[in-house]
């Protein structure tokens, strides 16, 4: 398809045309996190097959989406959106907390809204890696993102005297891979050990960053 369908508008059942629509997006996202989240997956996964899962047709598919790939492009963001609501939640309530309380809550909310269900981590680690250029510049744009949310709170550590002074744009990026690779690994069933202890051993990890023991390090 060159592009979407245009929808119909007016009032049907009650319901306006954007309604309708917000509807029929829903359906559409909650039957591809079903499918590209689980089984058979993005890449085996057909617009019928998805259409047919959301109880709705490949006519209404066409009039909300271009392809399964903005399908995926959505649901992708939509998942790192219920991760980042959950720990932007969490992080106002422990503004004023020491920074290992402060981390420990952030990234055990984190944790558990990405981990709550195994199709999340499917799509966030797994289904939209590779998939094409334009997905591939989203999936790090929105790293990027994470990125900058840590950046801001190590910022606030700084000004509060809880780590020394320095540009960490460069670790917080590798500590994010960290976070990224050893959740994956851990709800793959390859790691030994509660999501607690490894929360835990990832603030621990992060801890080590912004107050290493050795002090000439934090002033390098």
């Amino acid at each position: 398809m060159a592009g979407r369908l245009k929808a119909p508008t007016g009032r049907y059942g009650g319901k306006s045309a954007e309604e309708r629509q917000a509807e029929r997006r829903r359906r559409f996202l909650d039957a591809a996190l079903q499918l590209f989240g689980d089984s058979p997956g993005y890449r085996g996964t057909t617009v019928a097959a998805l259409s047919e899962a959301a109880g709705l047709s490949t006519r209404q598919f066409y009039e909300e989406f271009r392809s399964l790939e903005d399908v995926l492009a959505a649901l992708h963001l939509q998942v790192n959106g219920w991760s980042e609501e959950a720990v932007l939640a969490v992080a106002a309530d422990v503004v004023d907390r020491p920074l290992a309380e402060r981390a420990t809550a952030i990234f055990r909310a984190y944790a558990a809204n990405v981990t709550a269900d195994p199709r999340r981590i499917r799509i966030t680690f797994v289904e939209i890696v590779g998939v094409s250029p334009r997905l591939e510049e989203q999936r790090l744009a929105r790293r990027a993102q994470w990125i900058d949310l840590v950046c801001a709170e190590v910022a606030a550590a700084v000004a509060r005297g809880e780590a020394a002074p320095r540009d960490y744009r460069l670790a917080v990026t590798a500590f994010i891979g960290s976070v990224n690779g050893l959740l994956h690994d851990w709800s793959a069933g390859w790691v030994d050990a509660t999501l607690d202890e490894v929360v835990d051993e990832l603030v621990r990890l992060l801890l080590g960053i912004l107050q290493p023991a050795d002090p000439r390090v934090a002033g390098a």
